[in-house]
């Protein structure tokens, strides 16, 4: 009994981080939109703000995992939250002197945290029970990771977007007092959500610090990264897993420039249906539109992107125990493609929706492209879980290439390559189309 609660607290002290990560990484796609204006970027370069942040995935995930194999995972964890916190602290300076390369640094240093976090968090929890319940328990854990993923949009909209950022030339009409003014405005709607952070970071590694959390898995690293290579399915995985991140971090953070290019802010405030459904969402944070920048209103109806990712998780969670998880996973990537092609050929609110909508069946993709890949690899799980954290990095190069196609053929092109990301996971599904999960 008393190891049962030893557990069911770790968990629950656990799925705290797959909340925390996901609710920062989504905050980030806020940002996009509002330092392209601050810095008039073109979208190649504002999506070097996703470059930083998930290139720091590639960069650090097997030192991560070096990391913890020397320090263990409870230490792991504290050092990955407090390197966040550390992160979100750089965010002050880099909004008061309006440097974007320090924004690029301390997005690189938050996301280094998230990835230690990553590291020692996913194996912790599969191994909180028995064995035929890790793909539920990681699915669950998931799913808190969903519930941050749709928080972020709309505290991003509400505190990160909602005051107008003026252009260049209306800047240089005000007097210097008033430019002074307006730039103290400008650094303390990016100070003062991440600051908040930090503080909140700090508090729970001070909890885990003093948190007993029982010993459960091996320091020592079993295989060889030169074995894992040669495993075809957990490679095709890495890939998987590159594509689909990529893809998802695509959409969410173009879905805001995406619908200013159709003009969206328009027809929500001209249907009485869609601005109810913005004003509700606003007033649960005792926040009000009035008078704020469209991109806060566009900003609020990103959160249907990425709170049907969590829907869709539960569902999913569900599915995968009925039908072989191969087969839900291609199923789910044909309907992203073909919702996607529904958004790049119509218009309107049919356009906004159907890009929306996959979110939905982004849900499984990632626990399931993780799980198909690592089974019955046996000893060599570590290593493969290293190379698939490693892949993550898909967040990076992916966004980066739409931005460019975004800049020299406009976003139903970049989309269109969006799409090839998501036939490559179909493809993964059809291959693991019998596979049962056995972690």
């Amino acid at each position: 009994m008393t190891e049962q609660k030893s557990y069911k607290s770790s968990f629950i002290l656990l799925t705290t981080l797959f909340f925390l990560w996901g609710f920062i990484t989504v905050l980030v796609d806020s940002l996009v939109p509002r330092l392209r204006e601050l810095f008039t970027l073109t979208y190649f370069q504002a999506i070097l703000v996703q470059f930083a942040f998930f290139g720091a995935y590639f960069v650090l995930s097997i030192p991560s995992s070096y990391i913890i194999s020397k320090i263990g995972y409870k230490k792991g964890i504290i050092v990955g939250l407090l390197t966040m916190a550390f992160g979100c602290l750089l965010f002050y300076p880099a909004a008061s002197y309006r440097i974007f390369g320090i924004f690029l640094v301390a997005y690189f240093i938050l996301a280094g945290g998230i990835t230690l976090l990553q590291v020692a968090a996913n194996p912790f929890v599969a191994a909180l029970g028995s064995e035929s319940g890790a793909s539920s328990r990681l699915n669950l854990a998931q799913a808190f990771n969903s519930l941050g993923t749709a928080i972020a949009p709309a505290i991003g909209a509400l505190f990160i977007l909602s005051d107008k950022v003026k252009t260049i030339e209306e800047i240089e009409t005000l007097t210097e007092a008033a430019k002074n003014t307006y730039y103290a405005a400008e650094a303390s709607a990016v100070q003062t959500p991440f600051v908040g952070l930090a503080v909140f970071i700090a508090l729970i590694a001070g909890f885990f610090f003093f948190a007993k959390l029982p010993k459960l898995i091996s320091e020592e690293s079993v295989g060889t990264y030169g074995e894992a290579f040669k495993n075809t399915n957990l490679m095709l995985g890495v890939i998987g897993i590159f594509f689909y991140v990529g893809a998802e971090v695509s959409i969410g953070s173009f879905l805001i420039n995406y619908f200013e290019s159709m003009n969206m802010p328009a027809l929500i405030t001209g249907n009485n249906a869609m601005i109810s459904i913005a004003n509700t969402v606003s007033k649960l944070f005792n926040k009000s539109l009035e008078g704020a920048d469209p991109k806060a209103l566009l900003g609020i109806f990103v959160i249907f992107y990425w709170s049907g990712a969590m829907i869709g998780r539960f569902v999913g969670s569900y599915l995968t125990r009925i039908i072989s998880p191969g087969k839900v996973l291609s199923v789910f990537a044909l309907l992203a493609i073909s919702l996607i092609f529904i958004s790049i050929t119509t218009t309107g609110l049919i356009s906004m929706w159907s890009i929306l909508a996959v979110g939905l069946f982004n849900s499984i993709m990632f626990p399931t492209i993780f799980t198909l890949a690592l089974d019955g690899i046996g000893s060599l799980k570590p290593k493969g879980s290293g190379l698939l954290c490693t892949a993550i990095v898909g967040g990076a190069i992916i966004p980066l290439i739409c931005g460019g196609l975004i800049d020299t053929s406009g976003f139903k092109i970049a989309f269109i390559f969006v799409t090839i990301c998501y036939g490559y996971i179909l493809f993964y599904g059809i291959r693991n189309n019998k596979k049962k999960i056995t972690l």
